[in-house]
């Protein structure tokens, strides 16, 4: 019943709205992002942590605001310090974005892949000749880097006050027997063999943030790099501690925490793009997510910035992706099931478009949002694939029209391509793993 309404209420009218795209290497691909200039942030979503159409669709709409509209962060679902490689390549610090130690842990493909490599490039020869001011910045917003982000705080203050260097070591000692298999410590913690340690972490933040003044007159750039990397830290053993308490406030902490550091990055009028996957970038309040407690990156852009935040979400119905069965398994290219008859994407397949855009934002699209208040099924992706599974593991309800204020649909997808030794050429380093 309700896929027979959906056909005969809901798809000639959003047929009507449906903006047909050229393929994403098309130049004017990324033309209605223009619509987009206004905004303080646009958060750009994806279906699946590994398909390439999202990540190349991405990358034109961010080079567009980047070029066109005084965009000049890129924020991504990715470990700041990782990020942080990638950044100065973009600023010509660098002579390579990928290091052999970048993006090195499960899943390395979801960033260390062509697609990014070309974005990389992309933006660096946007960089070429900007005073510093001007460049792009390209930034991690996730909280999973405990320990690189521990040695990052470390290595700052050997370099600027060796003796803030060794307390803050000491102090760090709490969480370093722990630092590989942070999971362990939040359980170690529950069970009551471990104290926690959220009072020697905060405190080392607490002393960067008061010498603040004299350490970023050394070099402000560093000093911004070890004080988010000492908020990482705080983040990461808020996280690991409560994990195990359930997954609603984990995902919160998480999510709160990204929120907070993008507002770090806007910080002063600066307009940033955010990467993250849908569930992260849609409205939570929309979704079987949000009518169950949590929050995320979407819901808290836009009850900070209003209609300065725009979230685009982006959906596909087949083809392949880049994924794992599970956890810490490896990369795998999986055939993508057609999507369910009574999921939102079902509407999108119907209209019969191979590529499209819809803004649900314009006056025009009333009649639509009216007809398309129900909630449906959504498909989410992420890292881990199941498709025996698909109904139990990647669906969930929402309302689309709330969830987000625009959408890309690419029909038909294939997955990401992971870097291979020998792609880096031009003085860059050829030190990609095989496989990865």
């Amino acid at each position: 019943m309700v896929v027979s309404v959906a056909r005969t209420r809901i798809t000639p009218l959003l047929r009507e709205r449906l903006v047909p795209l050229p393929e994403v290497e098309d130049p004017d691909f990324a033309a209605f992002a223009d619509r987009f200039a206004p905004a303080r942030v646009v958060l750009l979503g994806e279906a699946t942590h590994g398909t390439s159409e999202f990540y190349r669709a991405r990358a034109a709409i961010t080079q567009r605001l980047v070029a066109h509209h005084g965009f000049c962060v890129v924020a991504v679902e990715a470990d700041w310090p990782d990020a942080a490689r990638i950044d100065r390549y973009l600023r010509h610090r660098a002579d390579t974005p990928f290091p052999n130690e970048t993006f090195a842990r499960f899943p390395a493909w979801m960033w260390r892949n062509r697609e990014i490599l070309d974005l990389a490039r992309g933006l660096r020869t946007f960089n070429a000749g900007r005073e510093a001011a001007d460049q792009v910045r390209f930034r991690g917003l996730d909280v999973y880097s405990l320990g690189a982000s521990m040695a990052a705080v470390l290595d700052y203050l050997d370099r600027v006050d060796p003796a803030a260097a060794r307390q803050a070591r000491d102090r760090y000692g709490c969480l370093s027997p722990w630092h590989a298999k942070p999971e362990r410590y939040g359980r170690e913690v529950m069970f009551g063999a471990k104290h926690p340690c959220e009072d020697a972490v905060t405190s080392i933040l607490h002393d960067l943030q008061e010498k603040q003044l004299a350490y970023a007159a050394q070099d402000p750039d560093a000093y911004l790099d070890a004080a988010q990397n000492a908020r990482i830290v705080r983040a990461a053993e808020q996280y690991y501690r409560i994990m195990y308490r359930g997954s609603v406030e984990s995902w919160n902490i998480r999510d709160r925490h990204m929120f907070d550091t993008l507002q770090h990055l806007v910080a002063g009028g600066r307009k940033a793009v955010v990467w993250a996957h849908n569930s992260h970038i849609g409205h939570a309040g929309a979704t079987a997510m949000g009518w169950e407690g949590e929050f995320n990156i979407g819901e808290l852009a836009k009850t900070a910035y209003g209609d300065e935040a725009v979230l685009v979400g982006f959906g596909t119905d087949r083809g392949t992706v880049a994924a794992a069965d599970d956890w810490d398994e490896p990369m795998q290219v999986m055939k993508v099931r057609p999507v369910r008859e009574d999921s939102h994407e079902a509407l999108f397949r119907e209209a019969g478009l191979p590529r499209a855009f819809l803004d649900l934002r314009e006056p025009g699209a009333g009649a639509l949002r009216e007809a398309w208040t129900a909630p449906r099924r959504e498909r989410a992706i992420g890292v881990v694939y199941r498709p025996r599974t698909e109904l139990q593991s990647h669906y969930f309800e929402a309302v689309l029209p709330e969830q987000f204020d625009a959408y890309v649909w690419l029909e038909e997808t294939r997955a990401v391509t992971p870097l291979q030794a020998g792609e880096i050429r031009s003085g860059e380093s050829e030190t990609f793993p095989s496989g990865l």
